[in-house]
């Protein structure tokens, strides 16, 4: 009876925790993520892939799903991306250079006005990327964007302008975005 009982709860476990989470490559996505008191869901989530290598997968978390890129950018509203680190490839160095190419796209070129924000959003990437790292760019209305890696709270930067050129980073529609597929998948298109 003890043994049924126990393969029950293990059975139960497993089955709620595989509908609590996508699965991105061999990456698990959680389906919502908690910030203070909003819920957000799993809007979708794609493996951003380098020289035919998946170097990370990143998530992206809404109040209710959404798939026009621009509609997100401009929202002021509770949002995150969870990136989920899976290659040795990925180091502070290239992910600061993929992210200024980033800024660059979103910016139309001109970073100047958010030049000391992107210089500050960089601390969070300086110490060492290792295979297995997580981290959560949080958006939250009122407040600004926060970057924590592995849980623990880096940064914290103010205004709405500085959460559109972030979060298009991934998302914007542009003829020069290097990773397509992440973009899709991030919207939850097919």
């Amino acid at each position: 009876m003890l043994k049924k009982c126990v393969f029950l709860l293990f059975s139960f476990i497993v089955l709620v925790t595989a509908a609590n989470a996508m699965t991105v490559g061999k990456v698990e996505m959680e389906e919502s993520m908690a910030v203070g008191d909003t819920a957000l869901l799993l809007n979708g989530a794609g493996i951003r892939e380098k020289f035919f290598t998946n170097i990370y997968v990143a998530g992206l978390y809404l109040k209710e799903k959404n798939s026009d890129f621009q509609k997100i950018i401009d929202m002021d509203e509770t949002m995150g991306i969870k990136i989920k680190i899976t290659s040795k490839l990925i180091t502070s160095d290239r992910f600061k250079e993929a992210c200024e190419e980033g800024f660059a796209r979103t910016t139309n070129g001109n970073m100047e006005p958010l030049r000391s924000k992107i210089d500050l959003s960089y601390t969070a990437f300086a110490n060492e990327i290792e295979v297995g790292d997580i981290f959560d760019i949080i958006y939250e209305k009122g407040k600004g964007t926060s970057y924590f890696k592995n849980g623990k709270k880096i940064v914290e930067i103010e205004g709405l302008d500085f959460k559109k050129a972030l979060f298009g980073i991934w998302i914007i529609d542009n003829p020069s975005h290097k990773n397509e597929k992440l973009r899709q998948g991030m919207l939850g298109l097919p």
